[in-house]
């Protein structure tokens, strides 16, 4: 286990790889199924038809029925399409999410241009494609539905059907709220989109920190299982190999009887027989008792986190205490992942201290707390207000 905790070349390589700035893109990373903007869409469908019914059939409003159904029916016909061409779970690549999401847009853009444009309340609905691609597709296709949406959004405020109204009027909203709505609707555009981006990168970056560091744990637990089995393999297989390869010289001076003979070779079948049975074991699922598994006193388990690092320039001095008179010092399970990341605090704590390294560990009943103190500079005001952030470092990279 001590070469699973000294594995540095794992976090150098965490290091060359995330601290230069090197993030998976969005476009790769974070593509959405098909299946995904199908749900909407038909969302999308019945939200319009309902609307559409309500306002001609239950507030005897008048307008083109006809053509709004149509409208309609194509999202829908394409809804339908998409359903029988590919399989739902498939991912679709960042240009196509785009199209699809681009004729949304000119879907609603349509039926708002049939039913008043900039003064029909439900305009609102542009933000939902743009806000969603911020999310999920790359920067640059955002920022192309953006500005389609905006041309949109300009177009309609000029050109559109007159707005359902009680039968016999006509309701023309003064030009200075059309202005209004049309400067509303483009901030809001454009705010809900960088908002919307900007959150879903944070998260994309978050996300990408835990999967560097589950890839360097899973290394380091791999090279430790492979160190343990092979110290339990020469164990194990010290006495049958030893005992083959003494019997083979025998044999290979000679001078033994038929009877002698085929009881060595049925020796060397039986020690063969054995080694075969120890691999089987070995290659088997971990036991409870396995050492990787088991469980150790705290200050024994704090012992093992910074011994990996005693070789370096500075000191440890390691304190257990309990926070009550007669508490009894825990067991804890050797848990890799427990192991790996307070070897990582300390071997930080080292790298910038000047002569001590200080770790105590206090607990009680319900809680253990470990402390990693060092005598070095400490972090910059700019460094303590992104602690907690992934790929904050001080080191060059």
């Amino acid at each position: 286990m001590e070469d699973f905790m000294a594995d540095r070349s794992s976090m150098n390589w965490l290091r060359r790889t995330f601290l230069s700035g090197g993030l998976p893109d969005a476009g790769d990373s974070a593509r959405i199924r098909l299946q995904t903007l199908v749900v909407l869409r038909w969302m999308a469908v019945a939200g319009q038809l309902v609307a559409v019914l309500t306002v001609n059939l239950v507030l005897g409003f008048p307008l083109p029925l006809g053509l709004c159904l149509a409208v309609i029916a194509a999202s829908a016909w394409l809804n339908v399409f998409l359903t029988l061409r590919y399989r739902s779970v498939m991912r679709l690549p960042d240009w196509q999410a785009a199209v699809y999401f681009a004729i949304d847009l000119m879907q609603l853009a349509v039926l708002l241009f049939l039913t008043g444009g900039l003064q029909n309340p439900f305009v609102l609905l542009f933000m939902a494609p743009v806000t969603i691609s911020a999310t999920t597709l790359s920067l640059r296709s955002t920022i192309a539905l953006l500005l389609l949406a905006l041309v949109y959004v300009t177009a309609l405020a000029t050109v559109h059907m007159p707005l359902p109204w009680v039968n016999g009027e006509t309701l023309e909203l003064p030009r200075l709220y059309i202005i209004g709505i049309w400067t509303s609707l483009t901030i809001g555009l454009a705010f809900m989109a960088a908002y919307a981006w900007r959150v879903a990168q944070e998260s994309r970056h978050m996300s990408a920190a835990l999967a560097a560091t589950q890839a360097v744990l899973s290394r380091a637990q791999r090279l430790s299982a492979l160190d343990g089995l092979a110290a339990a393999a020469a164990h194990e297989l010290g006495t049958p190999l030893g005992t083959i390869s003494l019997v083979s010289r025998e044999l290979e001076r000679g001078g033994q009887s038929d009877t002698e003979m085929k009881e060595d070779l049925r020796l060397i079948a039986s020690q063969a027989e054995r080694c075969r049975e120890i691999l089987s074991r070995l290659s088997r699922q971990p036991s409870a008792d396995d050492m990787i598994y088991s469980r150790l006193p705290l200050h024994a388990l704090l012992e093992e986190v910074v011994r990996p690092h005693s070789d370096m320039d500075v000191g440890f001095r390691l304190d257990v205490e309990s926070d009550e008179a007669d508490g009894e010092e825990p067991d804890l399970w050797r848990r890799p992942e427990v192991l790996y990341g307070l070897g990582n605090f300390v071997e930080n704590a080292a790298d910038f201290a000047e002569n001590e390294v200080a770790v105590t560990a206090r607990y009680s009943r319900e809680e253990i707390a470990v402390e990693i103190v060092d005598d070095g500079p400490g972090f910059g005001p700019d460094v303590l207000e992104r602690l907690g952030e992934p790929y904050v470092t001080t080191r060059p990279r």
